[in-house]
């Protein structure tokens, strides 16, 4: 198993314990599968809410258009965590309620320029737990993904 499987299964095992223990403590409805507002047809959900949590599906740097900003590393870490923004707003959540993020770069070597916008998403002593990654590959020749945990 490579590193990037072994932070994968740590980190399901780790929201699927989490689930558990807010399951037994409220008992809550089935799974809210929230639909994107427009745009094409995805095989996934932007978010999924459960369990007291809103689970967002990875962000890339994409505009309205479906098409990569260009501008490399920091452009792209910019609109990804807009485009976080917006699925956080329209499932009535925001930046202060996230917990967990997940961050994949095609060049870790770009870990301290993506460092320097996404920490401008955070209050100072408010910022979320976090993995990094290097990945060999993301949608659309992407340079950063990253998905998040909110608790609602």
């Amino acid at each position: 198993m490579n590193r990037m499987q072994r932070i994968a299964l740590a980190t399901l095992l780790a929201l699927t314990l989490a689930g558990c223990a807010a399951q037994r403590t409220a008992r809550r409805g089935a799974p809210e599968f929230l639909a994107a507002p427009s745009g094409p047809e995805r095989p996934f959900s932007p978010a999924v809410r459960a369990n007291g949590f809103l689970f967002l599906a990875g962000q890339i740097g994409t505009d309205s258009t479906g098409r990569l900003v260009p501008g490399g590393i920091q452009t792209e870490t910019r609109q990804a965590m807009e485009n976080i923004r917006a699925v956080l707003a329209r499932s009535g959540s925001s930046f202060d309620r996230v917990v967990k993020c997940t961050v994949f770069l095609a060049d870790m070597g770009e870990w301290g320029a993506m460092n320097e916008v996404y920490v401008t998403f955070f209050a100072t002593g408010r910022r979320p737990a976090r993995s990094a990654l290097g990945t060999n590959g993301l949608a659309l020749g992407a340079r950063v993904e990253i998905e998040c945990l909110a608790a609602e």
